[in-house]
This record gives structure tokens, sequence and C-alpha cells, in this order.
């Protein structure tokens, strides 16, 4: 697998669209809500909210890594939340291996064979999570004490050397990486297999740590990708705080299931998760189509 192409995140370097963004503000469907949602955004960057991101399905083999650094870098999140699958392919990444551009329509018991997993049409080898593992193992056995899942993650991420790994980045800045589903990922496996007794990962100290996040009486925005348990803890924070004051969610799900991932921001305000004056808006797209844009308006619009 030496010789393919890697998944790699847009050079947004001589790319300018916020011209279009700003034109589709006054078209309809989605490309309207793609393009308040830019400018909700861009409001929270401007105003200097506190804004969390919460990032649910597979964003990092889909080449989304760079994004996430990139906003880390330039202030544009203050915390992220996400899943334990997430952070396990950033080390796959920050490791140098990578994730190989593959396709759907493929035999995957040849794939097994060949000790290579599949992401829809991404591949990564499996020696990938070994060597995850090789890095992890150290980390974890070296650890006492408890532990919230961001003051884990920042003993990861000052252990990195890859200077674009978002990781690193969130332990240089400061900026607090939540997981509430880290033992549900490759990593949760190691921490089970090599933790000493006296090292815990305490899930009470993230939520007490989230809550002291969202009752700072500051400005307070949101930008959900996706939907799952990374929306569910941020939101769910507000229930004893005062709410967001602006919120932005891209998401595949319809809200008619009546599944959280397609659960609309406007529903959010009945459960006072959001001010009753918050401004919010859900884009119905696949977030590998909606966050680039988005962030290519921010670094455009931010020069």
């Amino acid at each position: 697998m030496e010789h393919e192409d890697r998944v790699k995140s847009i050079d947004f370097s001589s790319l300018r669209v916020s011209d279009i963004i700003d034109g589709m503000h006054k078209n309809a469907f989605n490309a309207r809500r793609l393009a308040e949602a830019a400018k909700i955004f861009h409001k929270m960057v401007r105003n200097d909210y506190f804004i969390f991101l919460t990032l649910s399905g597979a964003m990092i083999p889909a080449g989304m890594r760079g994004i996430v650094a990139e906003m880390m870098r330039r202030g544009y999140i203050s915390c992220l939340v996400t899943t334990g699958a997430n952070i396990v392919h950033e080390i796959v990444e920050a490791l140098g291996i990578g994730h190989i551009i593959g396709r759907e329509n493929v035999d995957d018991i040849k794939l097994a064979e060949d000790n290579i997993n599949r992401i829809y049409d991404v591949f990564v080898a499996q020696n990938a999570f070994e060597e995850v593992e090789n890095f992890l193992a150290p980390i974890i056995s070296s650890l006492e004490g408890d532990y919230s899942t961001p003051e884990f993650l920042r003993e990861v991420g000052k252990k990195i050397d890859d200077r674009n790994s978002f990781l690193r980045i969130a332990w240089e800045k400061d900026i607090p990486i939540f997981c509430p589903t880290l033992h549900d990922s490759i990593a949760g496996l190691h921490l089970s297999i090599y933790r000493k007794k006296g090292f815990h990962i305490d899930f009470m100290r993230d939520i007490n740590q989230m809550l002291d996040l969202c009752f700072q009486k500051i400005p307070l925005g949101v930008v959900i990708v996706g939907g799952g348990v990374p929306k569910n803890f941020t939101l769910q924070a507000m229930l004893l705080a005062e709410g967001f004051d602006s919120a932005i969610q891209i998401t595949t799900d319809s809200p008619q299931w009546g599944g959280l991932s397609g659960a609309t921001l406007s529903e959010a305000k009945s459960w006072c998760k959001l001010k009753s004056e918050a401004e919010e808006v859900t884009v119905y797209c696949d977030a590998t189509l909606a966050l680039p844009f988005i962030y290519a308006y921010l670094v455009e619009k931010s020069q």
C-alpha cells in the first residue's frame, strides 16, 4: 500500500469561495442554509464567542483533520467534543500512516485477507492500529490517578511529534478535547489492557468540566457536525446552564424519525439548550461537502 494515494485535507491557500457562499444566501433550500451557517459561524468568531465543535462520524478518515487542526490554530473553536474513533484515526494520521483512497464496491473478504480495513470508500491497513497500540501503551501505563478525557488527551497530545495534529495543537493551545465515547473505541481497549490499577478515566470529571465551560458568563456558540453522543453531551450541559447563544448543525439525518442526530436546533430551544433568541440553522448535507466550504469562508472573511 506504500504507493497508493492517501486521503488528504483540501489546500485552501489559493481558493476563494466567499463570493459563492454570499451568493448562496440569495438562493434557496440547503444552499441558503449553508450560507446562513457560514455567516453565523463567522459572527461567532468575530465576536469572540467560546465555540464548541462537536464531531461525529468518520470525519478524520474522510480527510477533515486539517480543517479541525486549523480551526484550533486560528482560534475558530475553543473546545472539541468527538468520538473515540476520530481520536484513534487522528493518531493514525499523526503517526504518518494515513488513510488510503479506496472504493466501496470491493471484495471485503479479500481485503480482510490482505489485512486492510474499509470505511466505505477509504482503506486503512490493519497494522495502523498496531502502531496506535504501540504509541498509546507506554502513555497509558505511565499514568496514575483519575483523569477526565480532556486531561488524558492532553497527555497524548504532548507526546505527538506531528505539528499538524489537532491533538498536539490542542495541547499547545490548552484547548480541551472531550471524548465521552473514548471507551467505545480501539483506544478504549488499550486503556483496559495497559492501565495500572490506580489509573482511571473518570467520566464524572468530564461532566463537571463541561459544566464549568457552559457556565461561563460570555457568549457561547456550538457547531454540530453529525450528531450522536458528541452533540448530546454538549447540549445536555445547558439543561443546567443558560443555553447557547448561537448554533449551527450539519447533518444528513432528518427530524421525523425522532433521533437526536436529526433533531432540529429549534427543537433544542424547547429544552432550553439554546436561548430563545439564539440564531440557529441546520444544514442538511454531507459534512465532507459543507465543512470545507464553511471553513474556507471563515478564512477569507477573517483576513
